[in-house]
C-alpha cells in the first residue's frame, strides 16, 4: 500500500518539478541578471541541491500521510464486498487527521509550480509575492496536518514549510528593490 501511495506521491512532486523547472530557464536571462537581489540570496547553485531533497520529503511524507486513509477505505470495501456489515466506530472525515490533506497537497504543488511561471516568465514580482506568500501558508498547512496524524510526518515537511517561508522573504526583497 505505501509503495502505491509513494508511486503517486511522487508522480505529483515529479510533475510540479518539471513544470516549475521549464518556467526557470530564464534564470539565466536578462530579465533575471538585470535585477537588484538582496546580500541573503543564496548562490544559484543553491537551488538544484535543496528542492530535490524537500521534493522527496513531501512525496515521502505524503505517502505515508495518506496510507492509512487508504488502508481503511480497502478495508471498508472488502468488507462490504463479502456482505459484513461494520458495527466498529465509523471514522467520520471530520475527525481524520487526514482529511483534506489530499486536496491540500494538490493546492500546494500548484502554488508551487505556479510561482517559477509568475517570477520567471510572467516577470510579474507583485504575483509571485502572492503566489509565494500562498505557497509558504499552504506549506505550513501541509506540515500541520502531517502532524495531525504523526508528529514526525510534521516535522518531516517543517524544512519544507521553512524554505517557502524563507523564498516569500526573498521574493518580497526582490520586489521591494526593483519597484
Amino acid at each position: 500500500m505505501f509503495a502505491k501511495k509513494l508511486l503517486g506521491t511522487s508522480a505529483l512532486v515529479t510533475a510540479t518539478a518539471l513544470v516549475g523547472a521549464a518556467a526557470t530557464q530564464d534564470v539565466n536571462g536578462r530579465w533575471y541578471k538585470k535585477l537588484y537581489k538582496p546580500d541573503f540570496q543564496p548562490p544559484a547553485k543553491t537551488f538544484p541541491l535543496v528542492w530535490p531533497v524537500l521534493y522527496a520529503s513531501i512525496a515521502l511524507t505524503s505517502a505515508a500521510v495518506l496510507v492509512p486513509r487508504a488502508r481503511e477505505r480497502a478495508a471498508q470495501k472488502r468488507r462490504e464486498s463479502l456482505g459484513v456489515k461494520y458495527a466498529g466506530p465509523q471514522a467520520d472525515a471530520a475527525s481524520d487527521p487526514a482529511h483534506g490533506y489530499r486536496r491540500a497537497l494538490l493546492l500546494n504543488l500548484a502554488l508551487n509550480a505556479s510561482w517559477s511561471w509568475t517570477f520567471f516568465r510572467q516577470h510579474d514580482l507583485d504575483l509571485a509575492l502572492g503566489t509565494a506568500t500562498g505557497l509558504a501558508v499552504s506549506s505550513t498547512d501541509l506540515a500541520r496536518r502531517a502532524g495531525r496524524v504523526h508528529r514526525g510526518l510534521g516535522w518531516a515537511l517543517a524544512p519544507y514549510a521553512a524554505w517557502c517561508w524563507f523564498a516569500t522573504a526573498l521574493t518580497s526583497r526582490i520586489r521591494t528593490l526593483n519597484n
